[in-house]
């Protein structure tokens, strides 16, 4: 495996980061009080280059390879791992489109996803089903050169500021589960749709809730995938966006313990400062340790994707690890700050809200420990 960088893709990380520590970070608690991440902010992220630029050029991206939007994700999360889902959302539906779609609906969607013209988002999760997703009910009936969708989305992220959903639906028989479900991009502004938002403790500037349809028309050319096989094939690119969002969590914990490591060296306790003190260092080099681990796994995964090999494996594992060490760091930063990390005077409180729940959406760790079972054993029963 190769991880070195070029000068182009190191030009690019360096105003990532940049963009990251002037234009981010310093408004991140007031994201959360807004809960809106500014569209203004995601355009100058777009003419950065910031967003998906995987995609190939003439679709609005700057051509580079996975591993790079990456390492792009997880500068950006440096700053506001709310607005790093951004990036990741982008990615995953610019690489399900431009693989499965029309060339109709890749015009009316990729260019704006990367110049930051359009946020897009996907509705897999049901109101009566998570992680079983292959048991949805959204219903979309074939009506001439339109499809008609009826039924609910729950748990969608950036349900309520998104312009577009890559839904799934039902158009064949229940029986059938994964192999009768199609995928549309559907207008968010199209008749018949209302949405709602949910209360959740965080990754509030992203926001969750529910997208509604009620007798909306989708032209067949926003069929994305084959009829009845839009689950199989492009659910495939959630391998991509898992190991994303692990590095979404890793840059979290790695900016909590560049903080904690120079805290107990400025803090003093007993004559000393808390460095001094085994029972503090020893657990951060714990830590420390184990972040890297996890990081080169969700590296080896893109790496693996930009190589064109398998990753579903390494993808899961990026996807169960990642956010659980993440919480556990961010919740041992904390309690190494005392008083002061308890209070909302410090990121930590928000951080380790906002982290916690990746530990659920796009797979929990059961799934992905099963995923990665089957790819060793195979499907049992």
């Amino acid at each position: 495996m190769d991880f070195a960088l070029d000068e182009f893709q190191t030009s690019l990380l360096t105003t990532a980061q940049r963009f990251a520590a002037d234009r981010l970070a310093p408004a991140y608690r007031a994201r959360e009080s807004s809960g809106v991440i500014e569209p203004d902010l995601i355009r100058e992220m777009g003419r950065l280059g910031l967003i998906a630029p995987e995609v190939p050029e003439p679709h609005g991206g700057s051509g580079l390879d996975e591993l790079t939007s990456g390492l792009v994700t997880e500068a950006i999360a440096s700053g506001d791992m709310n607005v790093a889902y951004v990036q990741i959302m982008a990615s995953l539906l610019s690489s399900c489109i431009l693989k499965y779609a029309t060339p109709e609906a890749i015009a009316a969607t990729v260019p704006g996803l990367c110049s930051g013209a359009l946020l897009g988002s996907i509705g897999v999760t049901e109101p009566r089903g998570g992680s079983d997703a292959a048991s949805l009910m959204l219903r979309a009936e074939r009506d001439g050169d339109h499809y008609v969708l009826n039924g609910e989305k729950a748990s969608i992220s950036l349900a309520d500021q998104a312009d577009f959903n890559l839904a799934f639906a039902r158009t064949g028989t229940p029986e059938q589960k994964a192999h009768g479900v199609s995928a549309f991009i559907v207008d968010l502004k199209a008749p018949g749709i209302s949405r709602s938002r949910f209360d959740d403790i965080g990754e509030k500037a992203v926001g969750r809730g529910s997208i509604f349809f009620d007798n909306v028309r989708v032209a067949t050319a926003f069929r994305v995938g084959d009829e009845g096989k839009g689950f199989v094939q492009v659910m495939q690119g959630f391998d991509f966006s898992r190991a994303l969002i692990g590095l979404q969590c890793i840059a979290v914990a790695r900016i909590c313990l560049d903080e904690t490591w120079q805290f107990i060296q400025e803090r003093q306790a007993f004559g000393k400062p808390l460095a001094a003190n085994q029972g503090i260092t020893f657990p951060l080099a714990e830590l420390e340790t184990q972040l890297e681990g996890a990081r080169l796994v969700c590296l080896k995964a893109l790496w693996l994707k930009s190589q064109k090999l398998k990753h579903t494996r390494e993808a899961a594992m990026a996807k169960w690890w990642a956010p659980k060490l993440a919480f556990e760091i961010v919740q041992q930063c904390l309690l190494i700050h005392g008083h002061g990390g308890y209070s909302t005077e410090l990121p930590f409180e928000q951080r380790l809200r906002d982290v916690f729940g990746m530990q659920i959406g796009d797979g929990t760790a059961h799934i992905m420990k099963m995923i990665i079972a089957r790819e060793h054993v195979g499907r049992i029963g």
